[in-house]
């Protein structure tokens, strides 16, 4: 008996999903310690393990501050990917293990998409998951998926912060530890809570001075024994106080300028008196009194470095599970750093970006990679490298208020701010904060921008080389042709064709 095969429909979408050109029984993302300790742990039980981390990053996406905000203080060591793979083997030697128990460990690869079905998507035989390196990208398929994606920084601007030396505290260990190629000498630290005292207590172990650490509130927000500990290497830390202006010079930042907040320190101090988010653990300890520029407004600290280093929190990097518009399963879980990382509270976020915008200018940067200022954002203008007709140049961030609140993604359609070679790492929480602050409302109540896939960027050619099935190429004419797109394809090549075609005019018909 003859079996006549099933014949697909070539313009019906579930024939355009690539497949899984191999598959696992558990794909983590991640090869720190909690991802390398997960892979190690399945592969002892006999499961098909692989094992994936971006890292060693490549110094040309060193410089477009992904994954973390490098800041433009890396060495010429990061552009030896040999030294960085070998620093990458010598900061985890747990990665040889996973190598020995057979986990399939590729590293320098990025995960830039995850595909499960949904609301949005129904049609996919299993989930996906887009990998890519600097030769080619592929499609993965899994039974299970953990991400140890660790967190990233929360970055918010202030006068000058647009130039090289102004950088994230993940960004500053990342450089500091694992690859060994950190160019600070004298740095000052926003934020300080936990992260902020770790940083500084790293910096000093690696031989950087630390010129100060900045406080908006009036209390240090981090643990009372480890504030006691930073302090005692002699470390000022700067309370109610935040940024008035930053020195340039040919290689950046050359220095800052301190000033009190117009608020009172204790205005500032009760927004985040109940902070306990980001790892920060307010108190009301005498330690926890510092110096501050005197009160009256007047007074300002001029101090030397060559570093800023922004440690006001961290938030998990979910953006995988944000694009794919699902959260954790049982499937798909959330390990490390990527679980249990804490977004900053929200009064305490916003107590920051007020403070910094004190002494910012209409013109002073939101989003680096598009040039949007905060008064195109307000304004809710285009980049200067594009036109602003009369009607467009005419209408603000009031008049689009008129409709209702305004939402992140709305601003990133009109404004680009978030659409750049960083993908919104270094504007997202300022954009947010700067509609809180215009709308008048909480923080909290301001969504933050959402993630598209591809949540790396990757090279056109490396996607480009990507090999069509056959049935993946078929029937794109019904979807994109011209003059028949939007013509339903049953219609095309039938008498009904033409009459569709000339009651609706043009060649965009639907």
């Amino acid at each position: 008996m003859n079996v006549v095969p099933l014949v697909r429909d070539v313009h019906a979408l579930d024939s355009k999903i690539p497949h899984a050109e191999t598959h696992f029984d558990l794909v983590v993302i991640g090869a720190g310690h909690a991802g390398t300790t997960a892979a190690i742990a399945a592969a002892q039980t006999g499961a098909s393990v692989l094992l994936i981390d971006e890292h060693p990053v490549p110094g040309g996406q060193i410089g477009t501050d992904v994954p973390y905000f490098f800041g433009g203080r890396a060495t010429a060591a990061v552009q030896q990917s040999g030294r960085m793979l070998e620093q990458v083997f010598g900061t985890n030697p747990d990665l040889e293990e996973a190598f020995e128990l057979g986990v399939d460990v590729r590293l320098g690869t990025i995960a830039w998409g995850l595909y499960v079905n949904g609301p949005a998507m129904r049609v996919l035989p299993q989930p996906l998951l887009g990998i890519a390196d600097g030769d080619g990208a592929m499609m993965v398929g899994f039974d299970r998926l953990m991400l140890a994606t660790g967190a990233r920084d929360v970055v918010l601007g202030f006068p000058g912060w647009n130039q090289p030396g102004v950088m994230g505290a993940q960004g500053f260990a990342a450089l500091a530890t694992r690859y060994e190629a950190l160019a600070s000498r004298r740095i000052v630290i926003l934020g300080s809570g936990a992260l902020g005292l770790e940083t500084a207590q790293l910096a000093l172990a690696h031989g950087i001075e630390v010129a100060a650490i900045v406080e908006v509130a009036d209390t240090v927000q981090g643990p009372t024994a480890r504030a006691a500990q930073v302090r005692a290497t002699g470390i000022p830390i700067h309370l109610g106080t935040t940024i008035a202006a930053t020195k340039s010079g040919i290689d950046g930042v050359e220095g800052v300028t301190l000033a009190p907040l117009h608020a009172s320190p204790e205005k500032a101090g009760a927004q985040v008196r109940s902070v306990d988010g980001g790892g920060q653990h307010p108190t009301s300890n005498p330690i926890d009194t510092g110096p501050r520029p005197s009160p009256g407004g007047n007074s300002r600290i001029d101090l030397v470095c060559d570093t800023i280093v922004l440690a006001i929190g961290a938030t998990p990097a979910t953006e995988l599970l944000d694009a794919a518009g699902t959260r954790q399963t049982e499937t798909i879980t959330l390990i490390g750093d990527a679980a249990i990382a804490t977004r900053p509270d929200p009064a305490y976020l916003q107590a920051w970006a007020t403070a910094l915008a004190e002494y910012a200018a209409p013109d002073t940067i939101v989003c680096q990679c598009e040039d949007v200022t905060r008064a195109d954002l307000i304004g809710v203008q285009p980049p200067h490298y594009l036109d602003r007709p009369h009607a467009m140049a005419a209408r603000s961030l009031s008049s689009l208020l008129n409709d209702g609140p305004a939402h992140p993604d709305q601003i990133k359609r009109l404004t680009r701010a978030g659409m750049g070679q960083c993908q919104g790492r270094r504007c997202r929480d300022q954009v947010a904060c700067l509609l809180a602050e215009q709308q008048h409302v909480s923080l909290s109540a301001v969504p933050v921008a959402s993630y598209r896939a591809p949540v790396r960027p990757i090279p056109l050619r490396v996607l480009a080389d990507w090999q069509e099935r056959g049935d993946m190429a078929a029937g794109w004419d019904v979807w994109f042709g011209i003059p028949t797109q939007w013509t339903p394809y049953a219609m095309i090549g039938t008498p009904e064709e033409a009459e569709h075609v000339a009651g609706l005019g043009g060649n965009m018909h639907v």
